[in-house]
């Protein structure tokens, strides 16, 4: 996506704009002169992640733009306030807002704390909501309005609430914030949408949820940055009220070859499917398959699971309970229904039929024929927890430890 400068001069206000997708979204607009409010919490250096409002100021500047980096908590009023208001004394006003701030917890009910609940809530929904709210008068004033949420399509398909229902509903309410804002101010010429990847994007919190070996599946933020960019640049009366995906907007201005924003290139026709949207040509009412056609039948065929967890006995060690410390749960349906444990916490490790001997750190529910694909190295673990066939309960961490213990004994399965 090629800059054209119809965003010179433009005003940008983005939050959570020191990494990640709002960073690449302000580099994006800097590149034609726009300014750049960094509104973001990180004044300084986060333990874990990289980058602050102030780096990413100095790397805004350099691409060509203005920045005014404000530390901003989007759940406080106060703070939105002032920090509008200091955005339009020092630039003049506003012309977009991106509502790219979010927290994100891939928790079930009973394992969402209500502090967890509150931060998501109150950082997607309302912060979406409030910073929309302060940011309008100004908006009314410009000629080129916009708000884009970095939100996904409204569906109200079970398998993206199931496993995480508080996640859904605070990043539901970013979207909702689009359908009502967009005819609110359709008569006012401000053009409200929303944005959302078709695949898992490569950002450093994203790695910190789901490990180093994401970057595999997944996207780089550019690709985001290059879809918000077609969208800010277009006239505001000419769309507003749409749930956008990265990938459809690209083709709508003749992008059609996306393989450099793959990660590695040569996984560029294997990536995760992101949350919320359907892999790309899927039909409109397709449900994640909870088993291939291939599926042995209940009364036929070989029983593979019990001599997988045969061999997977007779590969275990202290070594490797002493690297994974974790017990797992399966629940598996389909041709080989039953419960199977795998306690690699205690002792030399052990597994085998029924429930642990002790409360399962993480419990994975799944299909019989994906999971005999999954400990086959067939299927990744964390493409099919963001594909649906794949769902985890308890510490989210720990499961994805099981995906490199798989990775280590696939070979000898």
């Amino acid at each position: 996506m090629i800059n054209t400068g119809k965003l010179a001069g433009r005003t940008l206000f983005i939050t959570g704009a020191s990494r990640g997708i709002g960073k690449e979204i302000a580099l994006k607009a800097a590149r034609d002169g726009a300014n750049i409010v960094v509104a973001a919490k990180t004044a300084e250096p986060h333990p874990k992640l990289p980058g602050t409002i102030y780096t990413a100021a100095e790397e805004i500047e350099k691409a060509g733009g203005k920045a005014y980096p404000c530390v901003v908590d989007v759940r406080d009023e106060v703070q939105v306030r002032k920090a509008v208001e200091a955005a339009v004394a020092k630039f003049g006003g506003i012309d977009i807002v991106v509502n790219n701030a979010s927290a994100i917890s891939l928790t079930s009910t009973p394992n969402t704390d209500m502090k967890r609940y509150d931060l998501m809530h109150n950082i997607n929904t309302r912060g979406t909501f409030l910073v929309s709210k302060e940011c309008l008068p100004y908006l009314k004033k410009s000629n080129h309005a916009h708000i884009l949420n970095i939100s996904p399509p409204l569906s109200m398909k079970p398998k993206w609430f199931g496993p995480h229902v508080a996640y859904t509903m605070a990043k539901y309410g970013m979207s909702m914030c689009v359908l009502g804002m967009a005819e609110e101010f359709r008569d006012q010429g401000i053009s409200v949408n929303a944005l959302w990847p078709r695949t898992a994007i490569h950002t450093a919190a994203i790695e910190m949820l789901t490990g180093p070996d994401s970057a595999k599946w997944s996207r780089k933020p550019e690709i985001m940055a290059d879809a918000a960019y077609a969208i800010l640049s277009r006239e505001p009366r000419q769309a507003t009220g749409q749930f956008l995906v990265d990938d459809e907007v690209l083709e709508s201005a003749g992008v059609t070859d996306l393989t450099d924003y793959a990660c590695f290139r040569e996984n560029a026709d294997k990536l995760m499917v992101d949350f919320f949207v359907e892999a790309k040509g899927a039909p409109v009412d397709d449900v994640a398959p909870t088993g291939g056609a291939s599926a042995a039948p209940a009364n036929g065929g070989s029983a593979k699971i019990p001599q997988l967890f045969q061999k997977i006995e007779s590969l275990l060690s202290p070594e490797i309970v002493s690297k994974t410390q974790a017990v797992f749960q399966f629940n598996i349906s389909g041709a080989e229904q039953g419960t199977w444990f795998l306690d690699l916490k205690n002792g030399s490790g052990s597994c085998g039929s029924g429930t642990p001997p002790s409360n399962p750190d993480a419990t994975l529910t799944m299909n019989s024929n994906n999971f005999f694909d999954m400990f086959s190295g067939k299927l990744k673990a964390a493409p099919a927890y963001m594909t649906g066939k794949l769902k985890i309960s308890g510490d989210f961490q720990k499961a994805l430890k099981l995906e490199k213990l798989m990775n280590a004994l696939k070979s000898k399965l």
